[in-house]
């Protein structure tokens, strides 16, 4: 994969093409091109019979650069880097920061590929894309543009656990918005192979992890809760925001507590009184010291022992013996 960098400082992950499939590409553009160039020549050449020889080499020369250079030029800029040749193999053109290519990209791969291509039968720019670490020629280093994959085979995304059930909710108050979405990425992935990994390797992983989003979030990880299962709680605790956020049409907010719950309201914590349609909670139920102190003092609410949690508490999330 090539890591690049759009202008609104997004990564792209592009797989560059490579020496086989743009060299086949580009053949099946010259074949198609010679064709189209063979029967322009017969039909200008059968049209010109009683001009004089200089009117026949000025139409020779204005047919090369019309067909042979002009033609994928033109292509290229109304299909936005997709020739025949490109479009057959799976292939596409795009600028440097990932965007479609316009024509004045074209017009300078066309113009260098008249030097690296036809005048030199293509060495040039064998050796070119041979040395380029994301296999450019020319020019694309004059241009600015890269040749992509795209028909590349998806990849299986691992399974991601939820947490045990005595830690859904809990973590509703985080602020998740300095997390970012590397390190989300990373989570993911550790959860979708945590039990491929060595246990030491993982507990070890799952700490480095953990330490990672409870530094972005300010909030230290609540100490008897496993560092694994404490990523997987956050992470469905973003999802849950992410699945509001698509059905309710706006932003995260903190559920009222007056409000009867719908079926798109996140759980609630452990011990949290159900709201009462008319009115508030019936119970004397008062917010825990980590839920009253300010974000730079939170201290963890205690947690159930290992013996006395539900069901679910065998999912993993366990320290390695």
């Amino acid at each position: 994969m090539s890591e690049l960098v759009t202008g609104e400082a997004v990564a792209l992950e592009l797989r560059p093409a490579r020496l086989p499939s743009r060299a086949l590409a580009t053949l099946l553009d010259l074949v198609v091109v010679f064709v189209v160039y063979l029967v322009v020549g017969v039909a200008l050449l059968a049209a010109t019979a009683s001009l004089d020889d200089a009117a026949q080499i000025a139409l020779s020369i204005a047919t090369f650069l019309l067909v042979p250079v002009g033609g994928p030029i033109a292509v290229e800029t109304l299909s936005h880097g997709r020739s025949l040749g490109k479009m057959a193999c799976g292939l596409r053109v795009v600028r440097d920061d990932g965007g479609p290519i316009r024509f004045r990209h074209a017009l300078v791969r066309g113009a260098v590929g008249v030097v690296e291509i036809l005048l030199t039968f293509g060495v040039v720019a064998c050796i070119a894309s041979l040395v380029s670490a994301r296999g450019r020629r020319l020019g694309d280093v004059f241009a600015g543009t890269l040749v992509v994959r795209e028909r590349v085979p998806v990849a299986r995304s691992g399974f991601v656990p939820p947490p045990p059930p005595w830690l859904a909710g809990r973590f509703q108050g985080l602020d998740l918005s300095a997390v970012p979405d590397g390190l989300w990425l990373a989570v993911r992935q550790y959860l979708g192979r945590m039990n491929q990994l060595d246990p030491q390797v993982g507990w070890a992983m799952a700490q480095r992890l953990a330490g990672d989003v409870a530094a972005r979030t300010g909030v230290p990880v609540p100490q008897g809760v496993p560092p694994a299962a404490f990523l997987a709680a956050v992470v469905q605790e973003r999802q849950v925001r992410e699945a509001r956020r698509v059905f309710t049409g706006g932003s995260f907010s903190p559920p009222d507590p007056y409000r009867p719950p719908t079926a798109f309201d996140p759980p609630r914590p452990y011990g949290s009184p159900a709201p009462s349609p008319t009115g508030p909670p019936t119970s004397s139920y008062e917010p825990s010291a980590a839920a009253a102190s300010p974000p730079g003092r939170y201290e963890a609410a205690p947690v159930r022992e290992v013996g006395d949690r539900p069901e679910g508490a065998g999912t993993g999330f366990v320290p390695p013996a």
